[in-house]
């Protein structure tokens, strides 16, 4: 495994992380060329939970890059202080973020995981945890839907939020009974998704990424 770019993503990248929250990780690797073509391929991810980190091989994380997954976009959209690998290929990956972008993928994927948060939202419970995690997901149904309207409008995905307080109490007062709320939110979210002449184009440039790709591959072969 050579890992091509990783970073802390989540909660800590947005700025909503507390004292209990987890530090999230993300990279990308790039396995033997020569392994794909054995009986048993190289796994396409390799996930752990203490700590939390989660690795793609570079032709899965394009995969998903590509169908507009937001934790796998913003790998290539973080701060600075959040990448803790960084090489050649890393940086090149970096450059052409802006290749795995077209309009209707990420309306659909940015919309689509908000959608999720709100289904776990109607199926809490009342308990003391159940409080705290239905403000975790009102929390991240804001900040998907946010994340979303402003990529979707400028080809920009901010990833540290410049309001993070906002994000909190939206949070608590849902978690608290303000459902329609979350509801609203995630109403007037489609209706600017549908007003919004976005900059993005309708297809992602998939040849630009397949070089990437590609160059990744000639250069894991043996010398």
């Amino acid at each position: 495994m050579h890992l091509l770019l990783s970073g802390i993503v989540g909660s800590v990248a947005y700025g909503l992380a507390g004292p209990d929250s987890d530090v999230d990780r993300i990279g990308v690797f790039a396995a033997p060329t020569v392994a794909f073509h054995g009986l048993h391929p190289p796994r396409e991810s390799v996930v752990t939970t203490d700590p939390d980190v989660t690795l793609h091989e570079c032709a899965k994380y394009a995969r998903l890059a590509l169908s507009g997954n937001p934790t796998a976009t913003e790998l290539m959209w973080l701060p600075e202080e959040c990448y803790e690998t960084r090489t050649e290929f890393g940086d090149q990956l970096i450059d052409i973020r802006a290749a795995f972008l077209s309009a209707p993928r990420v309306r659909d994927a940015y919309l689509g995981y908000a959608s999720q948060q709100f289904r776990k939202l109607t199926a809490r419970d009342s308990t003391v945890g159940g409080r705290r995690r239905s403000a975790k997901h009102a929390r991240h149904l804001a900040r998907l839907l946010h994340q979303g309207r402003v990529l979707y409008a400028t080809g920009v995905l901010e990833i540290r939020l410049a309001d993070p307080e906002w994000f909190r109490a939206f949070g608590e007062r849902v978690a608290g009974g303000a459902l329609s709320e979350a509801e609203e939110l995630v109403a007037a979210a489609e209706r600017d998704f549908a007003r919004i002449r976005t900059p993005l184009p309708e297809r992602p440039d998939e040849e630009t990424v397949e070089r990437w790709l590609l160059d990744v591959r000639a250069a894991h072969l043996p010398r």
